[in-house]
């Protein structure tokens, strides 16, 4: 039980410390830091996609045979289909960008800005949920560690990541204080989205090789929809292909050598 707790706060301790930048960063992000940083998340995004959830789901679903690939793409595709429809009927505004998404409303910059960046962590609490869920489910192929190595890797992703939500905010024109708590309440999110995953997997066993997949769909709807795209707009985009290589490759090593 206090594996799970922890596994569950982890990612939000890195959202608030890396919120905490800007009281220590200029009033702007300087704009080869926020690319290297994209990259760097879009890499340990992709990479927790397929080690500790794509390839998960397979392994829990060998008895299918040749079939077991089914719970990993239909879930992949309803993660994606997920995200799209909540990026759809929500009102936001991306990083960095000037023209709100999603139905009309009349909400300031930093709302539409918090909704954002509450879409963008909400597939990152179901991954480490579902994970965790896995590793509490007896005989489960996911072992405790590799489940907490997936808590520690969004941990460290949610740092820059933080630091990238927080500076845009007080850049719109709110103060450090209120930036900072802004950018730590933009995680809350993740533990209560695997709160309900695990939940929701302790009532339906069968469903979580889906699960593990929907979350990696989640995940990398993100990336290709947002980060991606940011991280390569514009001048220093190699920067943010340097950081997706170092990000990718750090949460390889985790998984594979602590999980």
């Amino acid at each position: 039980m206090n594996g799970t707790i922890i596994g569950l706060l982890l990612p939000f301790v890195g959202t608030i410390l890396g919120s905490s930048f800007v009281f220590f960063m200029k009033k702007e992000m300087p704009p080869r830091l926020q690319k290297a940083l994209l990259g760097f998340a879009s890499g340990v995004m992709v990479a927790a996609s397929v080690w500790s959830l794509l390839i998960p789901s397979m392994e829990m679903s060998e008895t299918m045979g040749r079939m077991r690939v089914i719970p990993a793409v239909g879930g992949f595709l309803l993660g994606m289909g997920f995200l799209l429809v909540i990026d759809y009927i929500t009102p936001h505004l991306h990083l960095g960008s000037d023209t709100p998404e999603g139905p009309r409303a009349k909400l300031s910059r930093t709302a539409m800005l918090t909704f954002a960046v509450t879409i963008h962590n909400l597939p990152e609490g179901m991954a480490v949920g579902v994970v965790l869920a896995g590793a509490l489910q007896a005989g489960s192929a996911i072992s405790t560690a590799a489940a907490l190595t997936m808590a520690l890797g969004i941990a460290i992703q949610n740092v820059p990541e933080g630091a990238i939500i927080s500076m845009p905010m007080r850049e719109a024109g709110n103060s450090r204080l209120r930036s900072f708590v802004i950018g730590s309440l933009s995680g809350i999110v993740e533990p209560i989205g695997g709160i309900l995953v695990i939940l929701l997997a302790s009532l339906i066993t069968p469903a979580l090789p889906y699960l593990l997949s929907f979350a990696a769909g989640a995940m990398f709807y993100v990336v290709v929809e947002e980060l991606i795209p940011e991280a390569s707009e514009g001048k220093h985009s190699n920067l943010s292909t340097v950081g997706f290589a170092i990000g990718f490759a750090l949460m390889m090593v985790l998984d594979v050598v602590l999980g």
